[in-house]
């Protein structure tokens, strides 16, 4: 690992995916940071041994430039950048909803732009992160945008065609299990149960049902079916989710995400 890597606008994300690099076998010394506060510059320094610089510093000596700052102050980014990016400079944009055109559109001719959606779970390397190839990025660039986001979890390969469907499935998916263990906190409170025992029980339970799924290969029915016995307490929870349409509305609310995702790649804020 002898390239220079650059993250540029080091926020949450941007901090986890360094750290998962350097306990991945990264040198400190190959890496490059930049953050909008020096005192975020320094803390990082201090904390990770790499090497703040400007972001035309970044742009000018790493090999590799990923950008996590947010969607809505890329655009500024690359007109800071465009000046001192070479051609031959991999690009990895990590801004959910924005193509790789948009990158393509700024930044010198030929330039190899990699778009990754990864999630929150990155902060602790069980992200999911999807990966999709510009026009000018090869095999080679995937790989090594693979290799990158791999020290913090799992990563695949789609057209970027569906990565706005990813971003619905799976950039947004930690939300929504955190909004159902909210609600299912409160269900436990009303059944008699303290909030941190309730918490518990339905955080244990949510792991395992995630490692069953991820190792054991058998279809989420199957496994639903192995808890679901006849007239029991399984079944009469499912029958009240079904007459409450949970699952229509599980749908409908990621086509809704779908859509916003499109949306903010066509420009539109509102």
């Amino acid at each position: 690992m002898t390239q220079k890597v650059a993250v540029l606008g080091t926020g949450k994300i941007g901090e986890a995916l360094l750290s998962g690099m350097i306990r991945g076998g990264w040198a400190p010394a190959d890496l490059l940071v930049t953050a909008r506060r020096p005192e975020r510059a320094e803390e990082l320094r201090t904390r990770y041994g790499v090497t703040p610089v400007t972001n035309p510093e970044a742009a000018k000596t790493a090999d590799t430039l990923i950008l996590t700052v947010k969607p809505q102050d890329m655009g500024t980014l690359l007109t800071e950048l465009a000046p001192h990016v070479p051609a031959d400079r991999l690009v990895i944009s990590g801004a959910a909803g924005i193509p790789t055109s948009f990158f393509e559109e700024r930044l010198a001719e030929g330039t190899p732009v990699v778009r990754v959606m990864t999630n929150t779970p990155a902060l602790v390397d069980e992200a999911m992160s999807v990966i999709s190839a510009g026009t000018h990025a090869t095999a080679d660039h995937l790989a090594h945008a693979e290799e990158i986001f791999g020290a913090v979890g799992k990563t695949l390969r789609v057209p970027e065609s569906q990565q706005d469907a990813c971003t619905a499935l799976s950039g947004s998916g930690p939300a929504y299990f955190f909004y159902l263990v909210e609600a299912m906190t409160d269900a436990g409170i009303l059944l008699g149960l303290p909030r941190d025992k309730a918490h518990d029980l339905i955080v244990q339970s949510a792991i395992g049902a995630a490692t069953m799924l991820r190792d054991s290969g058998e279809h989420p029915v199957k496994l639903r079916e192995n808890v679901t016995s006849p007239a029991g307490t399984t079944i009469n929870a499912i029958r009240e989710l079904e007459n409450h349409g949970v699952r229509a509305a599980l749908i409908a609310a990621l086509e809704a995400a779908r859509d916003r995702s499109r949306a903010l790649a066509s420009g539109n804020k509102d």
